[in-house]
């Protein structure tokens, strides 16, 4: 299974910014998909996941600004309003998948999302 990630770039302080993922594959199920997020010196963190079910998990300290949504069993987008400088980071999309008997985490590629002061 591979995950596709795209949006994120450079916005200003304030701006908003989208990142969506998808997952490819065959014969393959996601029950939980989300991003994470790593800045230079700092340990990967969690931002925000969505189950299959609809639950929804958030860091504090992107809850009321980040907003996930599960568009399909196998997509998931995060829209990040209100973007602070310390949300820059390269985030990371996961998804916790299932084939047959095995399950595993899959990462995508990062795709970096700078906020400027």
């Amino acid at each position: 299974v591979q995950l596709q990630a795209s949006g994120g770039g450079l916005v200003q302080a304030g701006g908003s910014l989208r990142l969506s993922c998808a997952a490819t594959g065959t014969s393959f199920s996601i029950d939980v998909m989300g991003w994470y997020r790593q800045a230079p010196g700092n340990q990967r963190e969690l931002v925000a996941t969505a189950s299959d079910g609809g639950r929804t998990n958030y860091a504090d300290s992107v809850k009321g600004r980040f907003t996930i949504s599960r568009d399909t069993k196998y997509t998931v987008t995060l829209q990040m309003n209100s973007l602070k400088p310390e949300d820059t980071a390269v985030y990371y999309c996961n998804a916790n998948v299932q084939r047959g008997m095995v399950n595993y985490n899959s990462w995508g590629q990062g795709t970096l999302v700078t906020v400027s002061s």
